[in-house]
């Protein structure tokens, strides 16, 4: 599941001010809906060695049903930048319909695993589903890749269609372009299926090759911001931008 700031920040931002006429010809089209179930879990560090063993046994349920079709992706991450009252690690698998995330979800209760003795320490948890109808990733296992999560909200009197615009626009192809380049693995554009955030909560989300793509997609981003000088002010006429939060992770992860 899983840049983000600064390309929301571009893609809102242009097109609420119609800054170009490019953007109405864009060809980008939303796919059908992806769903996607976070399980986030703050574990005391002296837990963490004992992570490798849970996920691994997480492993024989996901990987079944990626195989029969109910999923067309999982895995997990390590936070790397650590909050005060955040999590420390997830776990994540996606379907195209609710349907398969609850499948995969009662298989985890009734092995038990979902009560294992090191997820049985964590101090905090909490659960997501989201849904997605802007995505794409390269089929395949990634190990020890890095996400970045980029959370925004938009105003109340955002446009309707704010961020389907944004996504069309700019994010999409700007993320295509880094997908091609080998630089991200997977990227999506989250609103909560279930919500527990107010209404006008997005989430952008990519998952990088190496450190140094993380740079890359930072510097494909600059570069957008550069080529719209109108990206801001109307990014910030649009977005809460108080409710901005970020996270980088850890990840490893497969997509059918």
């Amino acid at each position: 599941m899983k840049v983000k700031l600064g390309i929301a920040m571009a893609a809102v931002c242009l097109v609420a001010a119609s800054a170009t006429a490019a953007f109405a010809q864009s060809d980008v089209k939303e796919k059908p809906p992806m769903y996607s179930y976070v399980s986030n879990w703050a574990i005391p560090r002296a837990q963490w060695g004992e992570i490798a063993k849970s996920n691994a046994g997480s492993e024989k349920i996901v990987s079944k049903a990626l195989a029969d079709g109910i999923l067309v992706g999982y895995g997990n991450d390590e936070v790397l930048v650590h909050q005060e009252n955040g999590a420390t690690h997830d776990n994540f698998w996606s379907s195209m319909s609710q349907a398969g995330l609850i499948k995969v979800l009662e298989q985890f209760y009734q092995s038990g695993t979902a009560t294992n003795p090191v997820l049985a320490t964590a101090t905090k948890h909490w659960d997501n589903i989201f849904v997605s109808r802007y995505y794409n990733w390269h089929p395949g296992t990634f190990k020890n890749v890095y996400t970045y999560v980029a959370a925004y909200e938009l105003k109340a009197d955002a446009p309707n269609d704010a961020l389907d615009s944004l996504s069309k626009n700019l994010i999409v192809p700007l993320l295509e372009k880094q997908l091609a380049d080998g630089n991200i693995h997977e990227y999506e554009i989250d609103t909560e299926a279930i919500h527990t955030h107010p209404l006008g909560r997005f989430v952008i989300v990519y998952i990088a090759s190496s450190p140094e793509a993380l740079d890359k997609v930072n510097d494909a981003r600059r570069e957008a911001l550069k080529a719209s000088p109108l990206a801001s002010p109307a990014f910030g006429s649009m977005v809460d931008l108080q409710a901005h939060r970020d996270e980088l992770l850890r990840t490893s992860a497969t997509f059918k």
